[in-house]
């Protein structure tokens, strides 16, 4: 008699798994940010960033933004004729990322429609993108940064101007003058210098005339020109005296490609969607932004901008790696409970979150200086707080989007998920524009050529002293490390990292539910009490309501 074959069940069924995170509203779901909009002076665009956090939160921009950084682009750099072409394709889906930044402002829109606010607003729109993609943000930002230097030179404003602020986005790569908006690079970085733009090698040569309104040629090597499909460049080069600025276009008055050759594009850890390539000035034609010999403070002037939108960038990252953690913890279950519910989960989860809102309440007050701009104490400020925000936040971005991928266990390491993208990205915007080392003498050097920000800074934390011990004993050690001038630079990240604290105390206590002020207080700046890793809080900590207002329920 043949044996009946046992009954076979099914062997592939997916339990206790998390779905993917889309279709929520990625400004409701961000009750600190909700928050510190309304504190910092944008109440008026809550309608607004609700209709954009739903765009952002949606399945359909969620897609885009993985299509964007999995389908690299193609440097295509002769037509088929053998004409040298150096044109970067793009994946339509960047070209969704850079439409909607570009129709929503986050490039120009605070120039545009210049009201109280409006760069608080646009950094908290800039935060929600962040979470999905990061690559477009690099060309939106370097327009933002070039706005408040072209806008000085009145023969590039009067052509460039109206394009830069419009609120459409022309893909086409063809003269400026031909099209409906435009974008702006920069290219300052040589492999012998990196930093020490002072290094730089790329010369420049006046074609006659007038210096400051004629044209210049342009012939240097560049080691890093980030997203090559921009109109145009800022760029620096070695003119008879000394370091100057330069506007170079993608093509020149006449209708003719400008002489900027690709060289290869850049292999990098992240940021996949946005080109990062080397390119060689071949006699390229451009124009003087700025007095002659005078470009670092000319690239300065934009850089504060571009150090603005790197502590805002990876905020969002931050909170996108949150996001993450927090959906996956809500779904998925160990040893009968839910991971949010797990005491030891909860501790990392609300740690996270913690340092996610102290990061948001930083930016966007740095953001809220940067609306001042006839305030000379919010400019006092902006000076000295926008190299802290960048190196502080730009440092604690990797760490916690480590932790959060750890939250997903095994999947957060798979490519097919949202995590590994993040944590590629995590690291780059303390980099770029300027490293951690830049960022805290920088510091100093705002502090020693501005000592009345000191005093403005002091007013800024004032109002939060009484208000918790642990504050007021690190803020007065704060101040004797200030005072103490020796060895002040091998102390400056010491230093640098005791403002960016104060600063995130100070808002928290002010404007944050007391729970979440006292939380930091007693974990960031009681002495030898901050763990070295997430999941550090101490046992008295209001654990959920950090998670309820990190991941409110829909």
């Amino acid at each position: 008699m043949i044996p009946t074959p046992p009954i076979m069940t099914a062997t592939h069924e997916v339990l206790n798994q998390a779905h993917a995170l889309e279709n929520y509203n990625a400004y409701l779901n961000n009750i600190p940010l909700q928050e510190a909009v309304k504190t910092q002076g944008a109440g008026w665009a809550q309608d607004w960033l609700l209709a954009r956090g739903a765009e952002v939160g949606s399945a359909e921009w969620i897609e885009h933004g993985r299509l964007a950084n999995v389908n690299i682009p193609q440097l295509k750099l002769f037509d088929r004729y053998g004409n040298r072409r150096d044109e970067v394709e793009f994946h339509p889906s960047w070209h969704e990322c850079l439409g909607w930044l570009k129709r929503h402002g986050c490039d120009t829109g605070p120039w545009a429609e210049p009201k109280p606010g409006a760069h608080v607003a646009r950094a908290a729109a800039y935060v929600m993108f962040a979470e999905i993609e990061d690559g477009s943000l690099c060309p939106t930002t370097m327009t933002y940064g070039a706005v408040p230097v072209l806008k000085h030179v009145p023969e590039i404003a009067r052509e460039w101007m109206p394009k830069l602020l419009s609120r459409e986005y022309d893909r086409r790569f063809m003269p400026a003058s031909e099209k409906k908006g435009v974008l702006i690079g920069m290219g300052l970085t040589e492999k012998q210098g990196g930093s020490d733009v002072r290094a730089n090698t790329t010369r420049a040569e006046c074609m006659g005339g007038d210096a400051n309104s004629g044209s210049w040629r342009i012939t240097g090597h560049k080691w890093f020109l980030s997203a090559p499909m921009c109109d145009a460049f800022l760029v620096t080069a070695q003119s008879p005296k000394g370091l100057s600025c330069f506007f170079v276009p993608r093509w020149t008055p006449e209708g003719r490609l400008n002489e900027l050759r690709i060289q290869r594009f850049k292999d990098k850890l992240g940021d996949r969607s946005n080109a990062g390539t080397e390119a060689e000035f071949w006699g390229s034609q451009g124009w003087l932004v700025g007095e002659e010999g005078r470009g670092i403070p000319t690239v300065l002037e934009m850089g504060v901008y571009t150090r603005l939108d790197c502590a805002i960038g990876s905020t969002g990252i931050m909170r996108g790696a949150l996001s993450q953690a927090m959906h996956h913890a809500s779904l998925r279950s160990a040893f009968g409970k839910l991971l949010k519910d797990q005491p030891l989960m909860m501790n990392v989860l609300a740690d996270m979150a913690l340092e996610t809102e102290a990061a948001t309440a930083l930016s966007l007050r740095l953001a809220r200086a940067f609306d001042a701009q006839e305030d000379e104490a919010e400019g006092l400020l902006r000076r000295l707080l926008t190299p802290v925000a960048k190196f502080w936040v730009c440092k604690r971005c990797p760490t916690l989007v480590a932790e959060a991928m750890e939250v997903h266990g095994g999947n957060g390491y798979v490519d097919e998920g949202p995590m590994p993208r993040l944590f590629r990205q995590s690291p780059l915007n303390s980099i770029w524009e300027g490293s951690g080392n830049v960022m805290c003498l920088d510091t100093l050097r705002a502090m020693g050529r501005h000592p009345r920000s000191v005093e403005v800074l002091a007013a800024e934390i004032a109002p939060a002293l009484g208000k918790h011990r642990a504050f007021d004993g690190f803020v007065a050690k704060l101040k004797d490390g200030l005072a103490n001038p020796a060895d002040i630079e091998s102390r400056a990240r010491e230093l640098t990292q005791g403002i960016a604290l104060a600063m995130q105390g100070a808002l928290l206590l002010r404007h944050a539910p007391q729970p979440v002020a006292e939380a930091f207080c007693a974990s960031r700046l009681t002495p030898n009490h901050w763990g070295t890793v997430f999941g550090s809080l101490p046992a008295a900590t209001d654990f959920r309501m950090l998670l309820d207002r990190a991941w409110p329920a829909q």
